[in-house]
């Protein structure tokens, strides 16, 4: 996978893919199809969301609790547990790992988390063959005795791993390699084995299907079945410091069924590459808490939507995508006017409350704007003023795919003294 390169914003980035040709938009539009008919077929489906809400809010609130009991839990199975404070760490853990083995290439049946920590560039770093979709999943396992994994869910009673797979990689994970490695998030954790009972239902419909095809479970080793040896990173990187945040932390309930993804408008123009690491509308959320928002690519995130609400629709644990973009650029934007510079927008705004706060400023700028708009108007409205010099901060780039109407050539405080 090539690794991704943080661009300036999300506009940037998403620049190639609106100057290219439009994304097909029948596969997204056949899961919509699909995972309809499997939710209707379920009676209480908003019961069950209401179930899986709170049962992750729950688990968050004990988080500190729930993940010791998953080490001893790891541990009492014969396995180990490894903890990373980033991403930096958690690669390094890994790589430690395969190395210290005697390995020299491993397979990874990347998921969200080994995404997010850069694990096959970390691997190749160290001299590691990361092997890759060149053979099929059974080969890849047959040939190689070190396989790191991703997961879905944690059991913190059992010490139970919970992977889905739309393919077998995960259940032969299982028993083809000497050692399975999987790296996950701590807030993949929850308490009981019965509560999979809930969240396994929500992940299987909001994905199209009645059940998952490929459910993988596993707790640390048996002796003569299976990997000899099992470890557990679970990886920190930022999800201590988004569970402080009340509004913030609804992000830490996703369970990776990727419907916001089907139905985002965003992201249905401009696919998965201009998010990074973690698409979609999860993405626009989760990820500038991960990383913070005084960055110019992660601040740029908040505002990657349409704030339409189809994303919270289809959230199959009533994450409220919108509620938490909005409380995220209230926070861009309080963090920039801390900035001895102000950026070009705020400096704007500023101006804008300056003039408007004066009766006679805001009427001598309506009056200048009136002249300069009909000097540009053409066919009726204003368009392109970003490529015109001391306009583009005003424009935005908004003109480019937008018309301003042309103000009117009388005021209606003019109007209205007349008629006086």
């Amino acid at each position: 996978m090539t690794p991704f390169t943080r661009p300036v914003k999300f506009a940037e980035a998403a620049g190639e893919a609106l100057a290219g040709p439009r994304r097909d938009p029948r596969p997204a539009a056949e899961r919509q199809r699909r995972r309809a008919e499997a939710v209707a077929e379920l009676p209480g489906w908003e019961d069950l969301r209401r179930a899986g809400e709170e049962l992750k809010d729950r688990a968050l609130l004990d988080l500190g609790t729930l993940l010791e009991r998953l080490e001893d839990a790891v541990v009492r199975a014969g396995g180990k547990v490894h903890w990373a404070r980033d991403a930096a760490e958690a690669a390094r853990v890994v790589t430690r790992l395969v190395q210290a083995g005697g390995r020299e290439e491993v397979v990874e049946l990347a998921s969200a988390v080994t995404r997010e920590i850069g694990l096959a560039g970390a691997l190749a770093a160290a001299g590691i063959t990361v092997r890759g979709a060149e053979l099929s999943p059974r080969e890849r396992l047959l040939s190689v005795e070190t396989v790191v994994s991703g997961a879905h869910f944690l059991v913190a009673e059992t010490g139970t791993v919970v992977a889905l797979e739309p393919e077998e990689d995960g259940r032969m994970c299982l028993v083809l390699p000497e050692t399975l490695i999987t790296v996950a998030g701590i807030e993949q954790v929850v308490p009981r084995l019965r509560d999979l009972e809930v969240l396994l239902q929500l992940l299987a419909r909001s994905s199209g299907e009645r059940m998952s095809p490929h459910t993988a479970m596993w707790a640390g080793t048996t002796a003569g079945d299976g990997p000899r040896e099992f470890h557990l990173v679970l990886l920190d990187n930022g999800r201590t410091a988004v569970l402080k945040d009340e509004v913030g932390r609804a992000a830490l309930r996703c369970i990776g069924c990727s419907a916001c993804l089907d139905v985002c408008p965003v992201y249905g123009r401009v696919g998965a590459r201009p998010y990074g690491d973690l698409p979609g509308p999860i993405g626009a959320i989760l990820t500038p808490q991960l990383r913070g928002i005084e960055p110019a690519y992660e601040a740029s995130l908040p505002f990657a939507s349409t704030l339409c609400g189809a994303c919270a629709d289809v959230c199959p644990v009533r994450i409220d995508i919108p509620g938490v973009l909005v409380h995220l650029r209230a926070k861009v934007v309080e963090s920039r006017r801390r900035r001895p510079v102000p950026t070009p927008e705020l400096a704007l705004m500023r101006a804008a409350a300056w003039t408007m706060s004066d009766r006679r400023r805001y009427e001598r700028a309506l009056a200048r704007l009136n002249r300069w708009g009909g000097l540009l108007a053409r066919g009726g409205g204003v368009r392109g003023l970003s490529g015109l010099s001391g306009l583009s901060i005003l424009s935005g780039r908004w003109t480019d795919a937008r018309d301003l109407p042309v103000l009117p050539r009388r005021t209606f405080r003019d109007w209205w003294r007349s008629r006086r």
